[in-house]
């Protein structure tokens, strides 16, 4: 039944049922009478609906998938198993309000469950099916034959039109292209005399096409090839009027309706022998299309080659593994500008009263060509009035989409073009606010809750949600800001015209609701066309009479909308996503528990966790935000009640009590282990990725977690108090790791040097964080043991003076930093060596040190190797310059008091005053730092210095 899952939802209802039958539901209705009365009914439901799903979905023949008659009857399938989802779930709410003597639903009929209706509808649909599969067998030319050459007659009348397009784009203005063709002509006219494989790619309306095509018509590789050919694919195409295209470019005549596919390819095939020639292969989608397409073209090793546009990354790695791919970018600002003047005053300067708009305007557009050109055609017409270029300015994206055209259509082949799962992930992005950072982990975490995400057997909902968002990343749909340290992406958006065109689709398909800042009042009338309602909201709303609401989603900042929710949970009895990360709540009522079908939840709230959550059985992830100023929080026993818990993440310090239920936690966050690890290892024997506090003078084996991939290890005992940092530390922290860890991150651990071997030894370990305080020492030797497979080293903060390693210890390194490492002198001379090493990063350390990192570049250089990145990032911390006198004395005042009372404080250590000498009390000369260890301490010292200045 895999297909069936490419369906939100079906999927999710069916492991539903089975749990309802098999009594592995919520325990708190899993034995109560009307459930067990109603177990017959849950069997027989479950057996017809899977019999049509997998007659719909899985046996159905290959010849009817496509009919339209077959799709609207998936579709009504899938509309009437969301019925049953709901109908379901409202029967176990009702029995839970009754259990808890709370009011019940008006159409509430005492219990029973009635499925009736929804069993009608199966039948209806399975006898509508078997009539069209009779028709079908009896006809002797299927539909699905004639819908084929259909679509193959206006694929090939499409491809004359684009291709007459692509040639007239040469004329029209092109701003920021000039290096993008520079870059590629280089590579279409080299010395290599394989046919090449040259690739474009980007998400639709970046000017794939306009750049194929000055390239195309550019002097010097017109001269070069012999023959030049241009075709466009599409997503529909057939490979005989591909050859047509193909033929007809390169000006041959021929009698088309004559001639065979066989017979057309042996035409081509001659036509290009002993030619080099270049051929644009233009708005490629599939890998079977170029798989079809590489069969044309001979390769005699003439320096032929091959041109291609598409929007898939997939597809360029393809046709050519190790070829050239060129990701097209985005303009920037300046060019956004200067091509929408260009567009609108046809190379003209812009009057000087309409500057400022229209560099808004630019800016609003986000670097989208296309974008700038339908706005162009706007401002075009209105290029005398001012006042509207500045309500232009406002609203860029809703006056773009408000001159619809086939400029929108080519964006929107993107996202129809897209499996149905990763199609739903993609337009639920287009309900959150415009310009939204979406966190990678966060929006999983969502889409998993949502039932988006497919399940598979070898590998978990989230590990498949991260194949989703790759394949957006690879088709262009998602601009990525920022990666992790082993390149995982961390956030990423959605450009504007994107973001408005899934927002379109989404609306017209009813997949979700947006409210804006205008709305104010919801009701049950505007949520009666949902089948499933989800809601987006930027506004405070009412909402008291939806009963089918699943997820709400606020972006309001008001209390009394979190307020509101609460208030009237009792209307939100089958809601599965509840996201107020946005909204501070004042106080959380006991009716939160009600919520028994919520899978994800994030709340906004500093008070005492809410013991009612523990009774949310399917709660999946858990996420609460919390002033971090404030102390831990302490979970009661009965978390252990959320057997289904995923993902735990708190913004403060969490107290996890003594449990002795095994819990399915993937993720956990800032859990304290002053008392050891054993018991919570027990509990936790799933976990992925953990970030704890520990103890200093006990031992922590972590060994037994065989799926712990990512830890971070911090000290219980860290004070706030600037001085804590320089305190003598109790050195008997012992810790044991799992060999599956892939990422470890280490603070204030206070390990010895020696332990470090333990860590090389890991054969899996990528990435490696030594903060503040991980180790203490003033030397570490790397010995001979290498990293086997790490990839990425930050050393922070740390006290060590001496570094020995060789390019033996990491042999995969690619990336290095060394921050605010004040007494380190200098790095390693042979790190220079490691043939992977791509960057090293240097902030805020001793000139000796950076002068060491030259050495190496130099060195490097003479070796021939000009692809090792130093960025150095200096801090005013090592820029001498004595003070004036009266600032000198309050300085020397300050240090005196403050080593009257610390006099273990070493005069080295004197920088967390903001003030480093050479031996006290002489100050010959002193310096400002903006070191990290400086926190509370250091602000009313700064802002007495400025007094006396």
């Amino acid at each position: 039944m895999r297909d069936m899952m490419a369906h939100t939802g079906l999927e999710l209802f069916m492991e539903k049922l089975k749990r309802m039958i098999y009594m592995k539901d919520n325990p708190l209705v899993r034995n109560h009478p009307s459930v067990l009365s109603e177990r017959p009914q849950f069997q027989l439901l479950y057996e017809k609906l899977g019999s049509m799903i997998q007659t719909l979905f899985v046996e159905n023949e290959n010849n009817l998938h496509e009919l339209d008659e077959i799709k609207n009857l998936k579709k009504r399938l899938k509309d009437v198993a969301e019925d049953a989802h709901d109908t379901v779930d409202l029967f176990v709410s009702d029995i839970i309000l009754r259990s808890k003597r709370l009011p019940r639903r008006s159409d509430d009929s005492e219990g029973t469950l009635d499925l009736e209706d929804i069993m009608k509808s199966i039948l209806s649909i399975k006898e509508e099916f078997i009539s069209i599969r009779d028709d079908s067998k009896m006809d002797s030319s299927p539909k699905t034959d004639l819908k084929k050459t259909q679509y193959a007659a206006v694929a090939g009348i499409s491809g004359t039109r684009n291709l007459a397009r692509s040639k007239t784009v040469w004329h029209e203005i092109t701003v920021g292209l000039d290096h993008d063709a520079a870059l590629i002509r280089d590579r279409l006219v080299d010395d290599q005399k394989e046919l090449n494989v040259v690739s474009i790619v980007g998400m639709g309306g970046l000017g794939k096409t306009t750049l194929a095509t000055k390239l195309f018509n550019d002097r010097f590789v017109v001269y070069h090839f012999d023959l030049r050919a241009w075709v466009t694919v599409s997503q529909t195409y057939e490979k005989h009027d591909l050859l047509i295209q193909i033929m007809s470019s390169l000006g041959l005549e021929l009698d088309t309706l004559q001639a065979s596919y066989s017979r057309l390819r042996e035409m081509l095939h001659k036509s290009l022998m002993g030619k080099r020639y270049l051929i644009v292969i233009d708005d490629i989608w599939s890998t079977k299309a170029w798989d079809d397409l590489k069969l044309f073209f001979p390769n005699e090793n003439n320096r032929s080659r091959l041109l291609l546009t598409s929007r898939l990354k997939e597809v360029a790695y393809h046709a050519r593994p190790d070829g050239f791919i060129h990701q097209l970018r985005y303009l920037t600002d300046e060019e956004s500008w200067e091509l929408l003047r260009k567009k609108v005053f046809h190379g003209n300067d812009c009057p000087e009263p309409l500057i400022k708009h229209g560099m808004q305007i630019a800016e609003n557009c986000h670097g989208l060509p296309l974008a700038l050109v339908l706005i162009a055609g706007i401002l075009e017409k209105e290029v005398e009035r001012k006042d509207s270029w500045q309500r232009i300015a406002r609203s860029v994206t809703s006056y773009i989409f408000s001159d619809m055209n086939w400029h929108m259509e080519t964006l929107a082949l993107s996202i129809n073009h897209l499996p149905p799962h990763v199609r739903d992930c993609f337009l639920y992005l287009g309900g959150f606010r415009e310009d939204y950072m979406f966190n990678r982990r966060r929006l999983i975490w969502l889409w998993v809750a949502e039932g988006f995400i497919q399940e598979t057997r070898n590998q978990s909902l989230e590990e498949t949600a991260e194949e989703y968002l790759m394949e957006l990343v690879d088709r262009n749909l998602v601009v990525v800001h920022n990666r992790n340290s082993n390149g995982a992406i961390k956030r990423f958006s959605v450009h504007d015209v994107l973001r408005e065109l899934c927002l379109e689709i989404a609306t017209k398909e009813r997949f979700y609701l947006r409210i804006p800042e205008t709305h104010n009042r919801f009701n049950h009338f505007e949520a009666a066309p949902y089948k499933k309602l989800r809601i987006f909201a930027d506004k405070s709303v009412s909402i008291t009479n939806a009963l089918r609401i699943r997820s709400y989603l606020s972006f309001y900042s008001y209390p009394a909308t979190s307020y509101r929710v609460i208030k009237f949970s009792h209307s939100w009895m089958i809601l599965m996503v509840l996201d107020l990360w946005h909204t501070k709540l004042d106080n959380i009522t006991s009716t939160i528990a009600l919520l028994v079908h919520l899978r994800y939840l994030a709340i906004w709230y500093d008070g005492d966790f809410p013991s009612s959550i523990c009774n949310l059985w399917s709660l999946q992830t858990l996420i609460i935000r919390r002033d971090t100023s404030l102390e831990h929080l302490v979970f009661p026993k009965t978390i252990s009640n959320l057997v289904n818990l995923r993902h735990l993440k708190c913004d403060t310090d969490v107290w996890f009590p003594r449990i002795w239920k095994r819990m399915n936690l993937l993720t956990i966050s800032k859990v304290m282990l002053s008392d050891g690890a054993k018991n919570f290892v027990r509990c936790v024997p799933s976990i992925k990725k953990l970030t704890c506090l520990v103890n200093p003078d006990m031992k922590y084996d972590f060994g037994s977690l065989k799926f712990l991939e990512t830890l971070r290890i911090g000290n219980s005992d860290m004070d706030d108090n600037m001085y804590s940092i320089y305190m003598p530390r109790c050195q008997k922290t012992s810790i044991c790791f799992p060999s599956i860890l892939k990422k470890l991150t280490l603070e204030e651990c206070h390990l010895p040097w020696s332990s470090m071997s333990g860590i090389q030894s890991l054969p899996h370990l990528e990435v490696l964080r030594l903060l503040r305080g991980a180790f203490v020492g003033s030397q570490w030797d790397a010995g001979e043991e290498p990293f086997r497979q790490l990839k990425f080293l930050q050393l922070q903060g740390l006290d060590i003076k001496q570094w020995e390693a060789s390019s033996t210890n990491f042999p995969c390194l690619r990336q290095l930093v060394v921050q605010n490492c004040d007494y380190l002198k200098e790095i390693p001379i042979e790190i220079g060596y490691i043939p992977t090493l791509e960057h090293i990063i240097i902030n805020t350390c001793q000139n000796s040190l950076v002068d060491s990192v030259d050495k190496i570049q130099e060195e490097q250089y003479n070796e021939g190797n000009f692809d090792l990145k130093i960025t150095v990032r200096k801090s005013w911390k090592y820029s001498w310059f004595p003070f004036p006198r009266n600032i000198l004395r309050l300085k020397i005042l300050i240090l005196s008091r403050y080593m009257l009372h610390y006099p273990h404080i070493a005069p080295h250590h004197l920088e967390i005053l903001g003030v480093q000498v050479n031996h006290p009390p002489i100050i010959p000369a002193c310096q400002f730092t903006n070191s990290s260890r400086i926190q509370k301490g250091w602000r009313p010292n700064r802002r007495l210095f400025k007094r006396i200045l």
